[in-house]
């Protein structure tokens, strides 16, 4: 193996390869990479102002295109790197982020978490390293489906929810239509969404390892990430050292069960939030919380509220307060929303769904969006079947009551009916026989991936699991301290925490 260090000024790195090389993809994995200034990798305003911190330092991964074709069209996948604080002697290797989505950025992630993290015994020891999943922020080609005018336009039709025969049609035809944009505006068409899926991205993300000189693989994965996590375990068991897989997505859960189950998990939030507004005082979802909620939010989809010189619409008020569920530190600021709403402006509730959706004050927006819809459509079967698609609507209000629209459930299908290429995966157990335990991290009241979801993934992983008792979506690194000691030992010395560990 050759060794050279990075000047951070573009200067080539050849660290690999190291450990296993699939046949065929020999150059990939004995790739050098050029590390250098970051500004030219942000693709939003977030990005703009995180990437210039001190310590960070990005590149371009090269990987095939489709991984059937190595000699074929090659991509690039973005990657953030902080090194590690501490001397030679005490670095471990490389820890790999993905903070989930999926369409999420990596990159973003690990560089708004380096300035904490960087300084922490995780930091001296780790070079931390976020990667954009390719077709995702500035990895090249990106998905590009909507331009900004079709998505700000998007948000303020609520016509989905029709579930009238002409609004199925309409709906229908709208799904189509996005697909059909998908295709056009992606650079390389439906090859590329032929191999978005979390397959490809496991593949990378070896890749990625052995470029970086790690023999194994240490990975801390968030949310949509774990499912990237236990992925890479199933495809590469004997390359991985150690997996944290924070809000977990269950392995067997298909589409109908893992929406029903987030609908679960946010409609428990919800009562949690609404529980901590009445002992406030003057909160406005006084009497029932549902039906107050309802009473605000409903009359939207005949009048949008005033916000600033756009307007809300009912789609965007509940994307806002879905957005401030995920933790408990937005709940004030969903607290003034709903009550701002009360007198007809609807700002701040808009900002919440702005802040979901990723798009900045200048109107521009991050990928995110598309790509989910372009990876969950490769990722899993589609869901045709009209009954089936109302009875899915029909438990998500029942579990989520808050989230009830008051219309009639449609049996619109979704995009994924109509994608132009078949999924690459499908829900499944992973094979981790090979694999050392994983640790997984799961929230008692997470609203978007549920407790028992993280149940399930350790016992697939043979892996060990640590509860945290709180109201957010994931939580190793975000300041708890008990949670943070004991990922941090596991990572560095592959301890696990005891059987039942909460903190």
């Amino acid at each position: 193996m050759t060794t050279a260090c990075s000047t951070g000024d573009g200067e080539p790195e050849q660290r690999g390869p190291v450990g296993p090389v699939p046949a065929g993809l020999d150059r990939f994995y004995s790739q050098s990479l050029e590390w250098g200034d970051c500004a030219p990798y942000a693709t939003s305003q977030t990005a703009e102002q995180l990437f210039g911190e001190d310590g960070l330092e990005c590149a371009r991964l090269t990987v095939p295109l489709s991984y059937a074709e190595p000699d074929g069209e090659t991509i690039t996948v973005g990657l953030l790197r902080h090194e590690a604080g501490g001397s030679d002697d005490e670095r471990v290797g490389s820890l790999v982020v993905n903070p989930g989505g999926p369409g999420a950025s990596g990159m973003v992630n690990v560089a708004s978490m380096a300035g904490q993290v960087g300084d922490s015994e995780l930091g001296q020891r780790f070079d931390l390293v976020g990667f954009d999943p390719r077709g995702i922020g500035a990895s090249e080609p990106a998905v590009e489906c909507l331009t900004p005018e079709e998505r700000d336009a998007d948000r303020v039709d609520d016509s989905d929810l029709d579930g009238s025969p002409e609004g199925v049609r309409k709906a229908e035809r709208e799904e189509r239509e996005f697909v059909e944009k998908c295709v056009e505006r992606t650079e390389h068409g439906e090859q590329m969404l032929a191999n978005l899926g979390t397959r490809d991205v496991a593949k990378d993300m070896d890749v990625l390892r052995s470029v970086l000189g790690d023999r194994k693989l240490s990975y801390l994965g968030y949310s949509y990430g774990t499912r990237i996590g236990y992925t890479y375990a199933d495809q590469f068991p004997g390359n991985v050292r150690s997996l944290v897989l924070d809000g977990a997505l269950d392995p067997e859960q298909d589409t109908v069960g893992s929406l029903v189950s987030q609908g679960e998990g946010f409609g428990k939030s919800f009562e949690e939030f609404a529980a901590w507004c009445a002992e406030r005082g003057d909160c406005p979802l006084d009497g029932d919380p549902t039906q107050a909620y309802q009473d605000l939010v409903q009359p939207l989809f005949d009048e949008p509220a005033d916000a600033g010189g756009r307007q809300l619409s009912y789609e965007d008020a509940t994307t806002g307060t879905i957005q401030a569920l995920y933790s408990e530190q937005m709940w004030p600021q969903l607290e003034s929303g709903l009550a701002e709403l009360a007198r007809g402006d609807g700002s701040t509730l808009l900002a919440l769904a702005d802040m979901y959706n990723e798009r900045d004050p200048s109107g521009e927006y991050a990928n995110t969006q598309d790509a989910f819809t372009a990876i969950r459509c490769v990722d899993d079967p589609p869901v045709e079947d009209a009954d089936e698609i109302r009875e899915a609507q029909t438990r998500y209000a029942e579990v989520a009551p808050f989230l009830d629209s008051g219309r009639e459930p449609s049996s619109a299908r979704d995009a994924c009916a109509f994608w132009p290429v078949d999924n690459t995966s499908e829900p499944r157990l992973p094979n981790v026989d090979d694999v050392p335990p994983a640790l997984v991290i799961s929230t008692t009241n997470d609203p978007a991936t549920p407790y028992q979801a993280g149940v399930q993934l350790a016992e697939a992983m043979n892996g060990r699991l640590l509860t945290f008792e709180g109201n957010q979506h994931t939580v190793f690194l975000l300041g708890n301290q008990c949670v943070d000691d004991i990922g941090t030992d596991y990572l560095i010395n592959g301890t696990l925490p005891d059987d039942n560990a909460r903190c």
